[in-house]
Parts: structure tokens; sequence; C-alpha cells
């Protein structure tokens, strides 16, 4: 792995490419720490505690929503315009859908929709937010006017622009998967809390308790391993679907038949599931706080509170079906039969065609039933595994856990190609 580390190091446009993310990584970071003008937020940290949506915010923005600084909405717009553009490409909108087969051309068509309804859904959440606050006497004396209400909802939205330009920009110019290495960044930094809330419980003011502390440490650490290893394992797995290329004449060569495989991967939509799903669960309960004193509003805060069993339970199925969903948008079973059929393969004992294609989506609905249900279990096990051991106060959930592993195996994977495009030997080892 060193060896692996110090090869990056020797390629100058990938250097480049490191020093550029970890240079917008820093701004981002500096960026958490400077305040919106005109909210009070020592009071908005005292009435944090009892509010889950925003200790769920606090950690997706690593900790800015309670510095409430100009990132403290995070990337949860962008989030919210990729879903619903994803959605209205499966034929709800025929034009997208068009926008969709036309290759690069009509990806910058989506990817220029999804920055307008970002900033329009920016607009709505920062408005909403500084209507909630100020109902809730939680800005400065001097700002309750409507100018200061426009410099908050402004300076909001700029800094969500911003953050999805880093995306951006991280994506093309730095080391990929800009928008998950921002939420990635986010999560990492929240870890501190962990350490500092498992020595305030079980080793200050503990005399006579040293051992059953450090035995219970010992535990919790086991167990983060354990699931880390869990989800490494099963990002990794794949199934293999054999392949037999026919004998082929191309003028006066002649290629012999040959057999490959097509790899399936147990997860196949990566992580974007489990980031759809929470961003989704966001939206009800945050227009619902905006109106506590309706009936309506009432059931939803009660309900779908983060960390209740309501919203676990939500949050599975959801997961469940966006990994379905994101799945067949990530692999296309139509194009895999076609391309099989072009090149003279096809899969021993299916015939090409319509049945190859029926056979690989019933392969690739096993796989992710598997998948799904793996992934929503490990979104829950460790507020299960917290819970039992009094860190009810640590809102790091399995959600978190597998989205830090699901970006860094991307970005490396990432990196390995490069490396192996000039053949060095990179991370991964087979």
């Amino acid at each position: 792995m060193w060896q692996a580390i110090a090869n990056l190091w020797r390629l100058k446009h990938l250097r480049k490419r490191i020093l550029f993310t970890l240079m917008v990584l820093a701004v981002y970071r500096i960026g958490t720490y400077i305040p919106v003008p005109g909210m009070n937020v020592s009071a908005l940290n005292a009435g944090a505690g009892n509010n889950a949506l925003f200790s769920l915010l606090n950690m997706f923005s690593g900790g800015a929503f309670y510095r409430f600084s100009i990132f403290a909405m995070s990337v949860t717009p962008y989030i919210t315009a990729s879903i619903i553009v994803q959605l209205l490409q499966s034929g709800v909108i025929p034009r997208f859908e068009e926008w969709q087969k036309e290759g690069e051309s009509g990806r910058q068509k989506l990817t220029q929709v999804t920055r307008y309804l970002t900033v329009a859904l920016g607009l709505l959440q920062a408005a909403g937010f500084t209507y909630m606050f100020a109902r809730s006497g939680l800005l400065l004396p001097g700002a309750n006017n409507w100018w200061s209400y426009v410099v908050i909802v402004v300076t909001l939205t700029a800094g969500d622009t911003l953050l999805m330009w880093f995306g951006e920009m991280i994506t093309e110019k730095g080391v990929g998967n800009g928008i998950s290495l921002l939420i990635f960044t986010s999560i990492l930094s929240r870890f501190s809390t962990l350490g500092q809330e498992v020595y305030a419980n079980w080793f200050m003011n503990q005399s006579g308790h040293l051992f059953l502390g450090i035995l219970k440490t010992l535990i919790l650490i086991a167990g983060i391993v354990v699931i880390f290893a869990l989800i490494v394992f099963v990002q990794q797995a794949e199934r293999k679907i054999p392949v037999q290329y026919a004998k082929r004449v191309v003028g006066r060569t002649v290629y012999s038949g040959q057999q490959s495989y097509i790899p399936i991967k147990l997860l196949a939509a990566g992580v974007i599931p489990v980031i759809f799903a929470i961003s989704l669960l966001f939206l009800p309960y945050t227009i619902a706080s905006y109106f506590q004193s309706h009936h309506w509003a009432e059931f939803i805060l009660r309900y779908l509170s983060p960390q209740t069993g309501w919203f676990m339970g939500a949050e599975v199925i959801l997961i469940i079906l966006f990994t379905f969903f994101y799945t067949h948008v990530q692999i296309n079973p139509q194009q895999l039969a076609e391309q099989l059929q072009k090149h003279a393969g096809f899969i021993p004992g299916v015939r090409p065609g319509h049945e190859t294609e029926m056979y690989i989506v019933k392969v690739i609905n096993r796989v992710t039933v598997f998948g799904s249900v793996f992934l929503g279990v490990i979104s829950v096990l460790p507020f299960i595994l917290l819970g039992a051991m009094n860190l009810t106060d640590y809102n790091i959930q399995g959600t978190s856990l597998i989205i830090l592993v699901g970006v860094a195996l991307q970005t490396m994977q990432q990196m390995e190609g490069q490396l192996l495009q000039r053949q060095y030997r990179g991370f991964i080892r087979e």
C-alpha cells in the first residue's frame, strides 16, 4: 500500500489532481466556520439537542449547521435535485429521456437542469429555515427585519451553490466523486465527537470502573471494525456471468472463440441509494418543522423523526427501492444483450437476444435483493449498537459508515485505474 501511495506522487498529473482535491476540501472545511450574519448561534445550539433533524443535518454538514455557517445546508438541495431529475428521466418527461440517450451532450443538458433546480431548492430550503428560526426567536434582536431575512437566504443559497461547484470541480479536475467526497469529509470530521462522548460517559468520574470502560471501548471498536469489514466485503463482491465468443472471420483475420464474463456487482448502485433515501426522508420532516401547529405536521414530527423506529423502517424500505432503481439505471440489460449479440457473444445455455436480456435481469434482481437488504440492515445496525451502549447522543448512523466505505473504495478504484494505465501496482490485490 505504501508503495502504491509513493507511485501516486510519481505521476505528475495525478499528483496535481490529489493536491487540487485537498485544496478544495480545505477551503470547504474553512467555510464551515464562517457564520451567516444575523443568527443567534448560542440559542440555536441550546435548543438543537431536542431536534433530531438538526442533529442529522449537522452530521452531513460536518458541524456547519450548529455553527450556522455559509455551508449549513450542506449538499442536500443538490442531492434532492439529482433525485428529482433521475426520476423524471424514467419516462415521466420524454425530453429528459431523450437527453439521457444522447450521450455527453445530453448529460450536459441534464446537469444544467440539475444546477437550476439546486438553486431553486436551495432558495426554498433557506427561506424555510429563516422563517422557522425567526418564529422560534433564534435570530439576533437586530436581525428581525425583511432585509436581514434576504441576507440570510441569499447567503445560505450562495453557500449551497458554491458547494455544488466545489463538487463539480473535484469531479472534473480532482480525483472524482466530488459531491460524495464532500459528504465523506463532513462525516469524517464528526468522528471526533464519538471519542469525546466515550471519554465523558465511560471514563470521567467513573473511579473503580476503569476496566469496564476499557472493555466497552474495545467492544465498540471491534463492532465498528466488523461493520467496516462487512461493508467492504459486500461492496467488492460480484456475480460473474460467463460469456462465450464464437469464432469470427473479419477480412483475412480469424478471431478464435474466447471466454469472458460480465461482472455484476452485489452493490452496483454504490452509496447513491443511501444518500437518496436520507435526503428524501429529510423533506417531509423539514416541511413539517415549519408548520408545527398543524395536526398533519405533528403526525410527521412524531412518526418520521430521525432515530425513531418508523423513520428507520422507512429508511430501510427506501434504500431497498432506490437500490433496485439505481442498479437498473447503472446496468442496462437490453444494451448488454445487444452488445453481446453484436460481437458474436452468448451466455452458455441461453439464447441470444431477448432471452439473454431476461437472464441478465434475473441475475441482477437476485443479486440486488441481497445487496439492498444488506444496505438497509447496516444503515440501522450501528444506531442499535450505540443505543445498547448508552451512546444515544452520538448521531453518526450506519448510513454514514456505508458512505465512508463506499466513497473511499470508489476513489481508490479510480486512482487504481490511473496507476494500472502506467503499469504501476495499485492498492487493491486480487
